[in-house]
């Protein structure tokens, strides 16, 4: 993909570490506030975490659910035109045709739906003694990969437990992707064990800006949220790291730095394809 000019090479990202209640209303106040002070601190690009507008959990998914477009993502559209903003809807609970999906709502800076991401990779574990959930007694999983361009970047999107499937991040990168953005809510189990580790690894796996926007921790939840929204660079530094309460994290993405480590370490040219590839099987 071709670098962008000179005056874009460089813009600013912001994640949202929202404390999500069980009030939708008040979630989508507060969310759409803390969007506008991210946009006042420079932000071009801005994320919210996974289940925003929702606690997470099994039993609250058909409770909260709604159609796209609909009452949430309306909000958004607004908001993401006020501020002139590419936004990155987190997740929702989604209805459709009878089923429910975890599902993410991208608005351009005139508020336009660009894409719509449904979480491919349902989160079903079982760790004996810490943490047993399963999305799919209530949720089916999407189809799709889900990319957008922006003036700055092409960026590519993953909900939470997709962030442990490499693949997804490959095609991303084969695609053009140079930033990958995966709203999430790891657990008090999985979180301090893997959170970092796994965006480290997408980031210098495919030589792109990895970003993770999380709720921020309640103790009192059913479902304990691990906090700590990340932004990772193309050479696995951790650029940013928010701590578990809510927060508006900014971090400046510098996409003449990504070119300057993929002509440094060229991997993409060196891949042996003459005997392995990992190939998308849909558009």
């Amino acid at each position: 993909m071709v670098l962008p000019g000179r005056a874009m090479a460089t813009f600013r990202l912001a994640l949202i570490q929202l404390q999500v209640s069980s009030i939708k209303s008040d979630n989508l106040t507060r969310a759409c506030g803390l969007i506008r002070e991210a946009a006042t601190q420079g932000a071009k690009i801005v994320s919210l975490p996974e289940c925003f507008n929702s606690p997470y959990g099994t039993k609250y998914f058909p409770e909260y659910a709604e159609k796209i477009p609909g009452e949430s993502t309306q909000k958004l559209s607004e908001v993401a035109k006020e501020c002139g903003i590419y936004l990155i809807g987190g997740s929702i609970p989604e209805e459709d045709a009878g089923k429910l999906y975890n599902t993410c709502a991208v608005f351009g800076p005139d508020g336009t739906l660009l894409v719509k991401y449904r979480k491919l990779h349902l989160f079903d574990i079982d760790v004996p003694g810490k943490i047993t959930f399963q999305e799919s007694k209530t949720l089916s999983p999407g189809d799709s990969f889900s990319t957008f361009d922006t003036p700055y970047c092409r960026v590519g999107l993953g909900i939470c437990y997709d962030l442990r499937f490499a693949e997804l991040a490959q095609i991303y990168a084969q695609r053009g992707c140079q930033l990958l953005v995966y709203p999430g809510a790891f657990n008090m189990t999985t979180g301090p064990a893997h959170w970092e580790l796994l965006q480290r690894g997408r980031a210098v796996d495919n030589q792109v800006y990895v970003a993770t926007a999380s709720p921020a921790r309640d103790d009192q939840a059913s479902y304990v949220a691990w906090g700590h929204s990340t932004v990772v660079s193309p050479w696995g530094d951790v650029l940013a790291e928010a701590g578990t309460e809510e927060t508006v994290m900014c971090s400046d993405i510098d996409l003449k730095k990504l070119a300057e480590i993929r002509q440094q370490i060229p991997i993409f040219s060196q891949k042996r394809s003459d005997l392995y590839a990992v190939e998308a099987k849909k558009p």
